[in-house]
């Protein structure tokens, strides 16, 4: 009989043997008995069907296609099927429109727009459908594995292109890509455009006979992929980030930034260039978009947060506004800056350089001598600052170690510097009391030559100067938002939502793996400072910075919206994005709507010109927020695994930071983090206890075990190093 050849392997082999060629002769019959079958099991109410019985029922003459279709069906998940070949339609939920997120050569994953789990699409459904698509996904059904569908149609394509690595091996010529494209692509000799093995390229991608997208052709050689400079160079093209202004904006930026201070803006602006303003940046910092103020007063201190007023020199849908809207924000790489705005504008006009007069929207705070606001106002003002403040020279103030030549430059400011340090202090007193969560956040600092290569990382340590600037950035979000509360206006705020209960109860087993106490985040609904009394009790523990970075994984991503719904990373109720219009387009949004307002505009007209703005406005930036994130972390590791491949066969100590069931992942001290195979602790048999452990006769493998390693390979075409344990080091200790 015809079932006996599905239900032994050889049997089984043979019958998909079969299916391949009858698909291959008639996709368009497959599919007829395919939906016939559907169409049977839908019509009745019969829940578990037996094969014979589902045959005779659907009137289906030829047995062959009758079985194959069902192993087709099966592939899709469109039903369920026992090795009896027992048979169980699939309830089928609503439509979702998603984007395709990842593609292999025999299915695919969608992710829903609105949220929830990722779907799984069989190759056949797919339609054609590429890796970024936006798609309308159909015969939804759940099951263990998780919900499966099929396309219903597509949105909107994707440019049929991405970035890869070219591989010349004898087998033929192929490209690596870089994107969730999960196989490689064939080229032809004659695409390579001059392309070598191991380069960088982006390539266009074709479609066979069947849909599928398994071809390519070089369109732009970038270089080879052993530099992470070139690689970063990809990594921009991939994800579309502009980098050549538009002809029109930078003209128009040139006329705007050159143009001097017009006599009216001394005028009708509050004049504060008699006040003790500074501004404190890095070194190399060139857009200095923030300076502070800070005075006591009989009831405890007045801030002045002072911001260039990009809203001046970027007015709405001007050239210089339509492209700014589209970079969303400025991204920031090893070896490059690509910024938001014009140069003359990020660097010249709206950068608050010292000893120049300066257009500035001005949050005005007034803080009791708890920290507590007790009032706030938002002026366009024109501002002198006194001194361009160094992070580094500033902390030498801090810590009493500052020369003779420093104490000289600031003591214009030392006053207001002195009152910020008190002030920063009982902020981040308040901060801590309320619950703040304080990440080790394990950002890097790149150290390159002068070639662009990297030669050194190191952690970025945030140093006291840091922290007062920050705390001062923060209060001016918080009077922003509120500002915009009490006068009801359309805004952009700042919201981070609550942990999703699955991550939580992730990070609970590591917690409990490593032996950290976690009692505070085991009841239903756990509060900010739940978290951040996690943070505490790990400080200066050698799983500080992984229990931190894990933390960090387990809550929602901050986001930009029109509903205040407040950041639980914070602990706070209001927030908002007010501090940096020269690198962040909601900062800018939020000047212009707020400038509107102090500058009389009616709030009815305010709301009826601005709302659907700020609605755009908000959605583009948390897009392109994401976009820059991304693009910076993939090109972050490129340049680790450029670093690494300096080191090949040094040793290093490390902590696991990552458990799969092929193998672990371990954190240097530098931040890099490597793979390591279980296949090469010899002699050891491992078995995957779930989520966060391996365990052998020898050894434990988790997260949190220190493990001295051995720098194997780095690629830099892909960011990724591998390691080998230092098996010989640890026989030692």
């Amino acid at each position: 009989m015809m079932t006996k050849q599905y239900r032994g392997n050889d049997g089984r082999k043979q019958g998909f043997q079969r299916r391949n060629r009858f698909e291959n002769k008639s996709d368009a019959v497959m599919s007829s008995v395919e939906e016939k079958i559907l169409a049977t099991l839908r019509a009745e109410e019969i829940h578990d069907w037996g094969a014979r019985r589902l045959l005779r029922k659907s009137g289906i003459s030829n047995e062959t296609a009758f079985y194959d279709a069902l192993h087709s069906l099966k592939d899709k998940r469109l039903i369920l099927m026992d090795r009896q070949h027992n048979v169980k339609l699939i309830p089928v939920e609503d439509d979702v429109t998603a984007t395709l997120v990842s593609l292999s050569k025999s299915f695919g994953f969608a992710r829903p727009i609105d949220g929830g789990e990722d779907i799984f699409i069989h190759g056949s459904a797919l339609k054609g459908a590429l890796v970024g698509d936006t798609i309308i996904v159909g015969d939804i059904r759940k099951e263990e594995r998780g919900p499966a569908g099929r396309v219903r149609s597509i949105v909107e394509h994707k440019k049929a292109e991405t970035t890869g690595t070219v591989s010349v091996t004898p087998e033929g010529i192929e490209v690596i890509p870089d994107n969730a494209i999960r196989y490689n692509l064939r080229l032809q000799q004659r695409d390579l455009n001059g392309a070598k093995d191991g380069d960088k390229v982006l390539v266009s991608l074709e479609q066979d006979y069947r849909g599928d997208w398994t071809r390519a052709a070089v369109q732009k050689v970038f270089g080879p992929g052993r530099s992470a400079r070139v690689c970063a160079d990809a990594i921009i093209e991939r994800y579309g980030i502009p980098t050549k202004f538009p002809t029109e904006a930078l003209q128009h930026a040139e006329n705007v930034g050159n143009a001097p201070i017009p006599a009216e803006e001394y005028e009708k602006r509050l004049d504060l260039r008699g006040e003790a303003i500074f501004t404190i940046d890095s070194a190399d910092a060139k857009d200095l978009d923030d300076a502070i103020s800070v005075t006591r007063t009989a009831d405890g201190y007045a801030l002045g947060v002072h911001i260039a007023d990009a809203s001046h020199y970027v007015r709405e849908d001007t050239p210089v506004d339509r492209e700014a809207l589209v970079r969303g924000t400025s991204v920031y790489f090893a070896d490059r800056v690509i910024p938001m705005l014009p140069e003359v504008l990020s660097n010249g006009a709206c950068s608050l350089n010292a000893g120049t007069d300066k257009l500035a929207f001005s949050a005005l705070v007034q803080l009791d001598s708890d920290g507590k606001i007790t009032g706030y106002d938002f002026k366009k003002t024109i501002i002198n600052s006194k001194v361009r403040g160094v992070y580094k020279e500033v902390n030498t103030i801090l810590d009493g170690t500052a020369t003779p030549e420093i104490l000289e430059k600031y003591a214009p400011v030392m006053e207001s510097l002195r009152a910020a340090k008190a002030l920063a202090d009982i902020l981040k007193a308040n901060s801590s009391a309320r619950g703040t969560m304080d990440f080790d956040s394990g950002e890097s600092r790149f150290v390159l030559d002068e070639n662009g290569v990297c030669i050194d990382i190191m952690p970025r340590v945030s140093g006291e100067a840091e922290q007062l600037i920050e705390q001062m950035m923060i209060t001016a979000n918080i009077a922003a938002a509120k500002f915009s509360l009490d006068h009801k206006l359309p805004f952009l705020y700042r919201v981070h939502g609550t942990p999703d209960p699955k991550r939580v109860e992730e990070l609970i087993k590591l917690l409990k793996l490593v032996g950290i106490p976690c009692r505070e985040i085991e009841k239903p609904k756990p509060e900010t400072q739940d978290f951040a009394a996690i943070l505490d009790r790990v400080r200066g523990l050698p799983t500080e910075q992984l229990v931190s970075q894990r933390l960090l994984r387990t809550m929602e991503k901050a986001r930009y919206a029109t509903e205040e719904t407040g950041h639980f990373g914070l602990a706070l109720a209001d927030y908002s994005h007010f501090t940096s219009p020269i690198r962040r387009y909601p900062d800018t949004s939020i000047h212009r709507i707020l400038s509107a307002f102090v500058g009389g505009m009616p709030v009815e007209e305010i709301r009826r010109r601005y709302s659907a703005f700020a609605e755009t406005s908000a959605r583009e930036s948390s897009q392109n927020e994401i976009r820059a994130l991304m693009a910076e972390r993939d090109a972050e590791d490129c340049y680790m695994a450029e670093y690494m491949s300096q080191h090949i066969g040094e040793h290093f100590d490390g902590v696991v930071s990552g458990v799969t069931q092929r193998g672990i992942f371990v954190r240097l001290e530098n931040s890099v983090e490597g793979f390591v195979s279980l296949d090469s602790f010899t002699g050891e048999e491992f078995v995957f206890d779930g989520l966060i452990t391996h365990r052998s006769a020898k050894r434990e493998l988790t997260i949190g075990t220190e493990l001295p390693i051995i720098v194997a390979s780095a690629y830099v075409a892909t960011g990724k190093v591998d390691f080998l344990p230092d098996l010989e080091k640890e026989a030692q200790a």
